[in-house]
This record gives C-alpha cells, structure tokens and sequence, in this order.
C-alpha cells in the first residue's frame, strides 16, 4: 500500500506562547536588571549610608537605656590625671593645641570654608554643585539640633569642660559637622582629580580632621565618646548623601589621566650645531 504524501502547504499554525513566569518571579527579574544597572559605586554609597545610620540610631538606643555610661566614663577618666580630674593628661600646651583643634569643627571656620569654596565653584562655572554644599551645611546643621533637643542628653559632669558649651551632649555638633563639611568638601574635589594617591590624600586628610575634632571635644571634657561616634556616623551618612545629590544633579566631567608634555622639538640653531 502507498505512503500517503506529504502536504506541500506550509503549516500555518500559530507557534505556541512562551510560558508566562508567575508576578513574583517577573518583578525579581525586573529589579535584578535594574540593579545590574546600578554602578557598584553608589551600591556601595548606599550600604555605607544605611550602616553609618544603623549605627547612629544603636547608639542612640544604648545611650538611652544607659548602656553607654561605663564606657563613656572610663574614656572620659581615661584622658585625666588619676591623681587630679582637673589636669587632662599631657603637658600644658596641649590643651591649647586642643582648643585650636577643635575651632575646625565650629560654624566660624567651617561656615569660611564653606563659602570660600562655593565661591570658587560659582566662577568655575560648576554653579549646580553648589547646592548640594549649602546644603550639606544647612541640612547636618538642622539634624544636629534637632537631635540635641530630642535626645536631651546632659554635658559630661565628671570633669572641668575646658571650653564654653551651651546645648544638649548627643551628638556632638563639632564632630557631626567637621565630619559632614570636610567629607564633602573633600568628596567633591577628588570628583575632578585624576590622580589617585592625590584623591587618597584628599580624603584621608578629611578623614583625620575629623577625627581630630571628635578626639579634642572629649579630651576638653565637653563631651562622652559616644556623642562623638554618633556625630560621626551621622555626619559621614549625610555627607555621602550629599555627594551622592551633587553627582546627580552635575555629573562628573571624563577625567582624562594625566600624561607628560612631549618634548619640544630642536630649534634650528640646535640644529645646525648637532649637524
């Protein structure tokens, strides 16, 4: 018996739908393509900002409860003559360099740099990113307060306060807005620096002022050590954050790597005496 023949006509059926993943499944793909689209640089911003602001609010919880006041205390002490609570620990002229030191943290030197750069932003034409500086100041400046006033947290009575203090303890203003200032001063200058150990340097010289600032409030006695670690870690995030805002709204020029000049070539009479 003959095979039947095949059927020239082409097959017009319609090709089966791929299968349709579940919602669950197509939002977990739909944010993983935008997070690969992410840079790793603002991931990474965007971890340090959550855990300097975990870190604050731990602080904050644990001084509440009083969980803090032995290691403030023995901090405090610590940097105090045990035979005179009256003499910080080191010569005289240190206590000086101290008072100097902690001026970096105030509003007058902090509020001079701050316009002193924002005026050299505005001729430089980079008008956008000074936005995001006056904002840094006014915005760290605001939480400060406010905290200070929410937490209510008393001066350190241990010890003489080897300057004038007006406000509540938690956080320490100086340290929150040396470090919130000289961040993003520092952050916004390695923007445009296309040499790496220059950038390094940049912010590691930030970095130690602010250091330097909090390490002088509780060596003066005017605050405990962790009303230093919250103006840090409060500080630190809304600098990165303010970074962050300046990128955005002016991004970053191509840094081209800097390469040196070629050697002009020989002038005629050099010439002439080389032939």
């Amino acid at each position: 018996m003959p095979s039947p023949r095949p059927d020239p006509r082409p097959d017009h059926r319609p090709a089966p739908e791929p299968a349709t993943p579940p919602a669950p499944r197509r939002l977990h793909l739909r944010l993983g393509a935008r997070m690969r689209r992410i840079p790793p640089s603002r991931l990474a911003a965007g971890a340090f900002i959550a855990t300097a602001l975990w870190a604050f609010f731990e602080l904050a919880e644990d001084m509440i409860e009083g969980d803090t006041h032995a290691f403030d205390e023995a901090l405090l002490l610590a940097l105090r003559n045990p035979a005179d609570r009256n003499d910080p620990l080191g010569p005289p002229w240190l206590e000086t360099v101290m008072r100097d030191i902690t001026a970096l943290g105030g509003l007058t030197v902090l509020g001079f740099a701050v316009l002193a750069v924002s005026g050299l932003l505005w001729l430089q034409g980079r008008r956008r990113t000074v936005g995001p500086l006056l904002l840094a100041v006014a915005g760290g400046q605001a939480f400060s307060w406010l905290a200070k006033g929410f937490f209510d947290r008393p001066r350190p009575d241990l010890v003489p306060h080897g300057t004038l203090v007006t406000s509540a303890s938690f956080p320490s203003g100086h340290s929150m807005m040396a470090a919130v200032i000289w961040l993003t001063l520092a952050a916004m200058a390695v923007r445009t620096e296309p040499r790496r150990w220059v950038a390094v340097y940049l912010v590691a010289l930030a970095v130690l002022m602010a250091v330097a600032v909090g390490i002088s409030r509780v060596y003066l006695g005017v605050h405990w050590p962790t009303d230093v670690l919250g103006g840090w870690a409060a500080g630190a995030a809304w600098a990165l954050a303010c970074v962050a805002l300046a990128e955005w709204i002016d991004p970053r020029p191509p840094v081209l790597p800097v390469t040196p000049p070629e050697p002009a070539p020989p002038s005629a009479p050099e010439r002439a005496g080389r032939a």
